[in-house]
């Protein structure tokens, strides 16, 4: 049995609207499943892939923006479509500004929402490759010891050999070796390959002290 790399999340106090856009997305294709309120999706094991959360903006108990902000203080990657029968400026506002997909009045288009959620996967999945892009570059910098980590952030900063050994109070020859060892725990052969590196872990450069 093969496991979903998608899924649609439907939240809904509404029974017959969970059960009509269940159906809609398993006809167009997506992994879906719905859940009748805030409470009840948080309590869902994790999911590996990509997830765009089909969410109700007035609901008893933990509302769809309260549970956007708690998915946002997670560091969570689901990708949000807000659908609403009471659609109000100040919360529609709120909502894109904190990475809302779109945001969609009762009764909407089919075929509008298929779209929405179509961009929110996608969305969700550059984010994942990001984030496991980021976890990948920093195990391989966890490798790196002290002084190698030293080394590396002056080098991404751009200094020569002879200046990081002025930096570090040290010998050229030994920031030569050690250099060359961080180059070989990062796996890369150049410079620009070492801060594509930095970047993607969120390494800053070294502040040159000179």
């Amino acid at each position: 049995m093969s496991v979903a790399k998608e899924l649609v999340c439907v939240v809904d106090d509404d029974q017959s609207v969970r059960r009509g856009l269940r159906r809609l997305f398993k006809s167009a294709g997506y992994a879906a499943e719905t859940f009748a309120s805030a409470e009840d999706y948080l309590a869902r094991e994790i999911f590996e892939g990509s997830i765009c959360l089909v969410l109700d903006v007035r609901m008893p108990g933990v509302n769809g923006p309260d549970l956007q902000e708690v998915l946002e203080s997670r560091g969570a990657c689901e990708q949000i479509v807000f659908i609403t029968g009471h659609a109000d400026v100040p919360t529609c506002t709120k909502a894109m500004k904190n990475g809302a997909v779109d945001f969609l009045l009762k009764p909407f288009d089919d075929e509008e929402l298929i779209e929405a959620v179509k961009r929110a996967l996608e969305r969700g999945e550059e984010q994942l490759r990001k984030r496991r892009g980021r976890h990948e570059a920093r195990g391989l910098i966890d490798k790196l010891t002290p002084r190698e980590f030293d080394v590396f952030r002056f080098v991404i900063l751009g200094l020569l050999n002879k200046q990081i050994a002025a930096e570090l109070h040290t010998a050229e020859k030994t920031i030569k070796v050690h250099r060359g060892r961080v180059m070989q725990k990062l796996r890369v052969t150049s410079v620009p390959d070492l801060v594509r590196i930095s970047q993607r872990a969120g390494v800053a450069p070294a502040r040159n002290r000179a």
